[in-house]
């Protein structure tokens, strides 16, 4: 059976799943929890806690699993998954990396820490307008999706102000992206805004250089120029000019 806990914060739903889970649970519980959720957000974060006595899905709640994703692919913002159950565990492992939002195990023993996860922001995006055509974009934590919720209009604010611009893209203390989703959603502002720059100064440790060069391969007629971050004050100069 499928039990949703009270008391969650706003855009967060947590599930208890035990036994076998049926199609009817899907039908009288998660789905409606869930559709209900994301009339009021564009996304959710969800904990799923699964204890030892779990037994699985049946023929018809697994398809109605596949189907409530794949209708939702992009409504869930993070997932926690609590539980001991060994195989539960692996499997969420192995589909991690290709679910659009973060997915991440927990033991049950660490059901708070889960919690404060889901709480949690895991990384956002600065952009900041410095004297005349110049802009800052800094990248800071493990992105997700919902941290690029605002910034396309923030350039597109700019621009339309400045015309071309100036950009320096701080990655000093950028750990990646979480999942899928949020990888795609940056290469798609990249490329709605590849026409924007005419010089680009990219800061970040030697790790991210070499994956930047492919984004940025993108601004074909700007000038873009790679630094190490020990080196910002040598960007800052070269924007500058």
């Amino acid at each position: 059976m499928i039990e949703e806990i009270p008391g969650r914060p706003e855009g967060t739903l947590e599930f208890k799943l035990t036994g076998k889970i049926t199609g009817r649970d899907y039908d009288h519980i998660l789905t409606p929890a869930i559709d209900k959720a994301l009339q009021d957000h564009d996304r959710i974060r969800i904990l799923m806690q699964i204890g030892p006595d779990f037994e699985g899905y049946s023929l018809d709640a697994a398809w109605d699993d596949t189907r409530l994703g794949l209708r939702h692919w992009s409504g869930f913002d993070r997932v926690a998954v609590v539980s001991d159950v060994g195989w539960v565990k692996t499997a969420i492992r192995v589909v991690g990396f290709a679910m659009p939002c973060p997915i991440r195990t927990f033991d049950l023993s660490e059901h708070d820490d889960a919690r404060r996860w889901l709480a949690e922001s895991l990384g956002s995006i600065h952009v900041a307008k410095r004297d005349g055509d110049r802009v800052e974009v800094r990248l800071q934590g493990k992105l997700e999706t919902s941290a690029y919720e605002n910034i396309g209009g923030d350039l597109d604010a700019i621009i339309a102000d400045v015309g071309r611009i100036k950009l320096l893209l701080d990655l000093r203390d950028f750990d990646g992206w979480q999942g899928l989703g949020a990888l795609g959603t940056h290469l798609s502002l990249v490329r709605e805004h590849r026409r924007a720059p005419k010089k680009v100064a990219v800061v970040g440790d030697a790790f991210f250089l070499p994956l930047a060069r492919r984004v940025f391969s993108v601004f074909s007629d700007a000038e873009v120029k790679y630094f190490e971050g020990k080196d910002f004050a040598e960007a800052e100069e070269w924007i500058a000019d």
